[in-house]
């Protein structure tokens, strides 16, 4: 399993110089996370990024990281603006491999719960799933990408 990190809420922190939550060119909150974990895993930090920042080159690096791997499951910390168009690109271009979408509404430095969550959900998830396609895993649910889109109302994922 190689675990992509693309940036998103679910990496956000505090800057107190200017009062805003910022994406970090780093991997800190996910390194976080799995050092809690008795196993070892491949991760890189591909983007820093708020989804909504992201655009079609991403999405090909994306691609050509997922391409040139030799691994055949993927799980990407992505922001969930745009985990659905980022998920159906994919979807378009693998059959061959499992990919977990996964993120988180709320920063992992302001509430570690949901972030810790969902990541580890999506490895268990890949760790026990063979079929192959692009899934999101987010509040509970892991499913197929279309089958799971956020309700921006309601600030969380639902059931399509």
């Amino acid at each position: 399993m190689l675990i992509l990190n693309t940036g998103g809420t679910f990496n956000k922190r505090y800057n107190p110089l200017n009062g805003e939550l910022e994406v970090p060119c780093d991997s800190l909150a996910v390194e976080r996370i799995l050092s809690s974990v008795e196993s070892e895993y491949d991760m890189a930090g591909v983007m820093f990024k708020d989804s909504l920042d992201m655009d079609i080159n991403d999405r090909k690096t994306l691609a050509a990281i997922i391409m040139e791997s030799k691994d055949d499951k993927f799980l990407i910390v992505h922001g969930t603006d745009t985990m659905d168009e980022t998920a159906f690109f994919l979807d378009e271009i693998f059959d061959d491999r499992t990919i977990v979408l996964t993120g988180a509404m709320k920063p992992f430095e302001i509430d570690n719960i949901e972030a810790t969550f969902n990541l580890g959900m999506a490895m268990g998830f890949l760790n026990s799933k063979n079929d192959h396609g692009v899934y999101i895993c987010m509040n509970g649910f892991v499913k197929k990408w279309n089958e799971l889109k956020k309700n921006r109302e309601l600030g969380k994922f639902e059931l399509v």
